[in-house]
């Protein structure tokens, strides 16, 4: 694998979203990507069907082809995503708060795009949410490509560090133990 020029992790979760992985191939958000020096894209693709790509192969469950100039990696799942979030430019993921939390406390530019299929759509609550602190960014599939320029020409607010004692300390001062 070349390991020149960036990379983008995707990830839907374990759930399914097809309308993202459909969105990450087409030719205006490979063009932004393209365009800012990314040559690599990894999705986990979860439970999702993924359209046919032309010229792809598939070895093992893992479908591999070059889409406008973008080596393309497809999986469905890993027992762990760490080592994607911490090799990626870019993380694009479906806006679940584990993902939300895990790629955020390790200083990765993130595009959270909640996966709208979902009951109570609460992933687009916590997206909103957190676009507003200045952490993300928050799109729909529809203006991925936009967002990808977006992601990364500006600056981000470090998300804090887990501190344990401010957990305890709120759970103390709920149940009245202080």
């Amino acid at each position: 694998m070349n390991t020149s020029g960036k990379t983008v992790f995707v990830t839907v979760g374990s759930t399914k979203f097809d309308a993202l992985v459909d969105a990450l191939v087409c030719e205006d958000v490979v063009e932004a990507l393209r365009d800012c020096g990314f040559v690599r894209m990894i999705i986990q693709s979860g439970n999702s069907e993924v359209k046919a790509i032309h010229g792809a192969s598939i070895n093992e469950g893992v479908t591999t082809a070059l889409v406008h100039g973008i080596q393309v990696v497809v999986w469905k799942f890993k027992k762990s995503l760490q080592d994607e979030y911490e090799k990626a430019d870019l993380v694009i993921g479906h806006a679940g708060s584990g993902t939300i939390i895990e790629v955020l406390r390790l200083g990765k530019r993130m595009i959270a795009v909640p996966n709208e299929t979902l009951l109570h759509n609460h992933q687009a609550e916590l997206a909103e949410a957190l676009e507003s602190l200045n952490y993300l960014i928050t799109c729909s599939t529809k203006d991925l490509a936009e967002s990808v320029k977006a992601a990364m020409s500006r600056s981000f607010e470090r998300f804090p560090e887990y501190d344990g004692a401010k957990f305890s300390s709120i759970l103390d001062e709920e149940m009245g133990f202080s």
